[in-house]
């Protein structure tokens, strides 16, 4: 910002600032220009409009390249904008200019010097000239940098005989097509640096295939390897495609708190937050009767929040607060389930997408969750190409096939009870084929029930409604036609994973929930806010959440959640 007005002075030709002019580049690539000194003036042209300047200027960017033009509009009261003419003769003997930054995605043919900055994936040197394959994160490829040996100063010459694969390096250069059949551009490099040097001899990704159990001994390296940035980068582009759609569809975004007191699931696996000094276990509160008498267990009202306290399992119930009010919400966040489960589809933590929806039923939410999910993996499919295309050559060879059939085909919709009928006829026909061969009402599916609906049954994504109560939580809404013996929810299966997605319609009837409550000896004062929603203007309304890891596992065709996920929290398991 100027602090104060600018005005030309036309019949003077000329005008300086009190100060030389640094040019350097911001993060975004663009030229900044920033603080002034005293030192020396920089002096415009007769052709450069006259600048009289406020008496200090802060800063201010200009997005274009090396010796852009500045001009000025001016008026007695603001400015509308201002360019400088400035060529590198004008600029003092002490400025630098740097080349312009370059992501190895968005690489070009250019006719001008550009920066590539990131890792070396390879060198080869020969008699005349090196290669370098550089990798900065912004794709799978990266880009081969060109060193002829008599093209470049005697310091690159130097740090290319110290050049080794992990090393980060800044090369100068510019985009060329490439002679090789491999790329379509490489960079003819006048320049290289290395930024960070990396002991060949004790680099943990030597350049060789490791298992992903192996990197996830050592999480903080696993992103440069090819597999788990591309897993990355797809998850990056489904984050940010969740929150645009939902925008679009004019959702409002929640952000529901990680510490509760509240159970949302009613299963008790939950991870207890507390500030008591649990190393010291005499030094506990004791919990205690009216007359005073110790009981077994701890007094959790002396702790920091004056009640047992937990990490969220889900932010479905401040979601349907919200949604009470505004409509249509969503939230996007961690969520965290203490199951002491090994199995390659479970985390302790992980994130979840839970859209809640006001004057909604089973339906809507349905409708909800297959719009969402086309539009998802359609985005997927457009921006991630290179990464899908690798995970289907080293993953799961029917990846693209399957994802554009989910994006195209109307999903299937059936009733829990046709899906257990389907069932006992397939299981019926050889039973030692199942690990799980006894299926009736009431019972959970499995894995391999799901994958079968969705796989061979359907052979499409399909969402299986009317769950017995029994075996879903207590917000759901009890079923009318069947006395209470179902509940309206969902679950969507997909093939490759099994359950993505559970969702109902909430319980808006007061009584109705209280009782539900009671039976699952749940305190309903813990709840009386919830139940407020009820007394309230309680209005029919539901929603599910998205399980996002297994979306990513689903979108990347990889077996394991673990690695969908930065540094996944697993029982045992809490490094980085």
């Amino acid at each position: 910002c100027l602090a104060a007005a600018v005005a030309a002075n036309s019949s003077r030709g000329a005008s300086a600032f009190s100060g030389s002019i640094r040019s350097g580049v911001s993060s975004t690539g663009g030229r900044t220009f920033s603080t002034l000194n005293s030192r020396s003036a920089f002096a415009a042209s007769s052709r450069t409009a006259s600048v009289v300047g406020a008496s200090s200027l802060a800063s201010f960017g200009n997005s274009g390249n090396s010796g852009s033009r500045i001009a000025s509009a001016a008026s007695r009261s603001s400015i509308d904008s201002i360019q400088l003419h400035m060529s590198s003769t004008e600029v003092s003997e002490d400025s630098t200019v740097s080349p312009r930054r370059v992501k190895t995605v968005n690489a070009q043919e250019s006719d001008e010097p550009v920066s590539i900055k990131g890792w070396v994936r390879t060198v080869r040197k020969q008699k005349t000239l090196a290669f370098v394959e550089v990798n900065d994160g912004s794709s799978m490829s990266g880009i081969q940098c060109v060193l002829p040996f008599d093209a470049v100063d005697e310091e690159t010459l130097k740090e290319i005989d110290n050049l080794t694969t992990g090393c980060s390096i800044n090369a100068i250069g510019q985009i060329v097509k490439s002679q090789g059949g491999k790329q379509s551009v490489e960079l003819s490099a006048t320049s290289l640096r290395i930024v960070g040097t990396c002991p060949g001899e004790t680099y943990p990704l030597a350049k060789k295939r490791h298992s992903l159990e192996y990197l996830r001994t050592i999480a903080h390296l696993r992103p440069r390897t090819n597999t788990i940035a591309a897993v990355s980068r797809v998850r990056s582009i489904l984050a940010g495609q969740v929150h645009a759609f939902f925008q679009k569809e004019g959702f409002n975004y929640v952000q529901t708190p990680l510490i509760t007191a509240s159970d949302c699931e009613g299963a008790g696996e939950m991870f207890r937050v507390t500030t008591l000094d649990t190393d010291d276990v005499a030094s506990l509160p004791r919990a205690k009767d009216e007359d005073g008498k110790e009981l077994p267990g701890v007094d959790y009202g002396e702790d920091f929040f004056g009640k047992a306290a937990f990490l969220t399992v889900s932010g479905q119930l401040g979601g349907e607060t919200y949604a009470s009010a505004l409509g249509d919400v969503y939230t996007f966040g961690p969520t965290f389930r203490a199951e002491n489960s090994q199995t390659t589809r479970h985390l302790a933590e992980f994130w979840m997408v839970e859209p809640e929806m006001a004057f909604a039923d089973l339906t809507s939410a349905m409708d909800n969750a297959e719009a969402m999910l086309k539009s998802v993996v359609g985005v997927a499919l457009k921006e991630c190409d290179e990464d899908l295309t690798f995970f289907g050559k080293f993953f799961d060879k029917g990846l693209k096939a399957r994802l554009e059939k989910l994006v195209s085909k109307p999903f299937v919709r059936v009733a829990y009870r046709d899906a257990v009928k389907y069932l006992q006829e397939e299981i019926a026909k050889d039973p030692s084929k199942w690990q799980f061969p006894e299926v009736e009402f009431g019972t959970d599916l499995a894995t391999e029930h799901e994958r079968w609906l969705a796989e061979t049954k359907f052979e499409s994504a399909v969402f299986v409604y009317n769950y017995p109560k029994s075996i879903k939580a207590f917000y759901m809404r009890d079923n009318d036609e069947d006395g209470g013996e179902t509940v309206n929810a969902m679950d969507l299966l997909v093939p490759g994973v099994g359950e993505l997605v559970g969702g109902s319609q909430r319980e808006e009837r007061l009584d109705v929930l209280v009782d539900k409550m009671k039976d699952l000896d749940l305190d309903v004062e813990d709840y009386w806010w919830y139940l407020d929603l009820r007394r309230f203007g309680s209005v029919p309304h539901a929603g599910y959440g998205l399980g996002f890891e297994r979306l990513v596992t689903y979108v990347c065709g990889i077996e394991n959640i673990r690695d969908a996920i930065a540094f996944p929290r697993y029982p045992g398991n809490a490094e980085f």
